[in-house]
């Protein structure tokens, strides 16, 4: 069984729950509260010396950090991950957008109004991360007007790795109102078989 050090609200952890749920593999969670002081502990600092969650216990001793890292081990040798060099390396080059010009800005902007100690004290730095997450979702959506899925006809862990903070966005400021592409791609996720919500 598969242990997945994580926080529940954050989309880099939800993407783990969400490939695992897809793929009916057994886990064990560890709730981490990064704000307490968990991800510094000498324990968890074994696992991850970056101090990050999510971390992926694969067997006793053996931890593997970083959320599309992990995607690409679970997803491996399954319908999640497509075979072919293209293919796979069009997965790839979601993952490293997701990771560049997506992250830091949607989920970053949610952080610092949802979560941040002092949001008021942030709005200014929040606001700056407006115009970099609407291009993003401009990207998105052109792709997503042609295709149903970010690599082809076929949900991949691409789409589970973009949707995680795509489906939160509104809690960073953005609207997702002038992209129906994208908001069709939201519903075609949720309807996945065992898709998993974002625990409340």
């Amino acid at each position: 069984m598969f242990r997945v050090y994580g926080t529940s609200a954050s989309g880099n952890c939800h993407k783990v729950r969400m490939a695992l749920e897809a793929l009916a593999l057994p886990y064990a969670w560890t709730e981490i509260d990064a704000g307490r002081g968990d991800t510094r502990t000498p324990e968890f600092l074994a696992m991850n010396p970056n101090g990050k969650a999510p971390v992926l216990e694969i067997e006793p001793g053996t931890y593997l950090p970083e959320s599309n890292a992990i995607l690409w081990y679970l997803a491996d040798g399954t319908p999640l991950l497509p075979s072919g060099a293209l293919p796979r390396a069009q997965v790839l080059q979601w993952l490293f957008f997701e990771q560049y010009s997506h992250e830091p800005y949607i989920a970053v902007a949610r952080f610092l109004r949802k979560f941040h100690p002092d949001p008021e004290s942030q709005r200014a730095l929040a606001e700056s991360k407006m115009k970099g997450g609407y291009r993003a979702l401009e990207v998105m959506e052109g792709r997503l007007a042609q295709e149903p899925y970010f690599v082809g006809d076929r949900y991949s862990i691409a789409d589970i790795a973009l949707y995680a903070y795509t489906h939160v966005a509104d809690d960073g400021g953005f609207d997702l109102g002038p992209f129906p592409a994208v908001r069709a791609w939201l519903d075609r996720v949720r309807a996945q078989p065992r898709y998993a919500a974002m625990p409340a």
